[in-house]
């Protein structure tokens, strides 16, 4: 998928969610867990609720791989279902990778030969050769982290190198040659709104994936106003806001009430930022 065939998914859904699919086992509903594969079900259930609302879904691996092989089968049973189901979504693996190439290779041939996601998201810590075999493959794309969300993200993300610029900004400034805004996109905490102008100041036309909306309490209409541009350009995750808004029965009319609901901001914010 290139990034204006996104747009135009964006475009047509009047929308720039992406939904966070961190399934807990400890917080699927009980009613689920007598099925063969609670975790299976709880995410078709969601993605059917929620598909009309949103442009891509993002399973985290590692509530996945914490099951075992059943959640890693519950994980590529999820993807097989949204790829005969809603091919045109957009499928982020987040997988934080980052090794050495020839172990990258291999992480590449799983996630895009194998498990057939759109992307995965990087560590770029270890240099360009940890992120290389994810661009030999064709419209994939690589999600690099940049500047997160997290409370000790400024351990070293925002460090001040000998040339005034934070460490972060070196990131972007460095990976730009790595891809192109067809292949690129890199996550930028919600939480860090107010650093969107730096960053789009260097990566104007890239897409950004910005989690933290909702339960970590990033406010969407920040992250739109300093980090939208001509073609939208964001993916905004919401994952506990949206999959657990309840652990009833009723937990995919729920979720798709939640979805609904950032849509129709988000269907605002486009309208005013000229995108629609």
């Amino acid at each position: 998928m290139t990034a204006q065939e996104l747009f135009e998914q964006i475009r047509r859904k009047r929308s720039f969610l992406c939904v966070g699919l961190d399934t807990d086992l400890k917080k699927v509903p009980q009613h689920l867990l007598g099925e063969e594969d609670p975790l299976f079900e709880f995410n078709k259930a969601v993605i059917e609720a929620t598909a009309p609302y949103c442009v891509a879904y993002k399973p985290n691996l590692a509530f996945y791989e914490a099951a075992g092989v059943k959640g890693w089968n519950a994980l590529v049973k999820t993807v097989r279902h949204l790829r005969d189901r809603y091919p045109e979504q957009f499928i982020i693996a987040d997988a934080k990778r980052g090794d050495i190439g020839n172990t990258s290779q291999m992480y590449a041939r799983v996630f895009f030969q194998e498990m057939d996601v759109d992307a995965v998201t990087l560590s770029p810590y270890m240099g360009s050769d940890t992120a290389e075999p994810f661009y030999a493959y064709a419209g994939k794309w690589a999600v690099l982290l940049a500047l997160t969300s997290n409370a000790s993200a400024q351990d070293f993300e925002t460090l001040r190198l000998e040339n005034g610029e934070m460490l972060y900004e070196r990131v972007l400034k460095s990976s730009m040659d790595w891809g192109t805004e067809n292949n690129t996109m890199y996550v930028v905490g919600a939480t860090r709104a107010e650093e969107l102008q730096r960053v789009r100041a260097i990566v104007p036309d890239h897409f950004l994936l910005v989690p933290g909306v909702g339960a970590q309490g990033g406010s969407l209409e920040e992250v739109a106003k300093y980090g939208m541009n001509r073609q939208c350009g964001l993916l905004v995750n919401s994952s506990r806001g949206i999959i657990y808004a309840s652990s009833g029965r009723d937990f995919a009319e729920a979720a798709a009430q939640a979805a609904r609901a950032l849509q129709t901001q988000m269907e605002t914010l486009l309208e005013r930022g000229g995108v629609l």
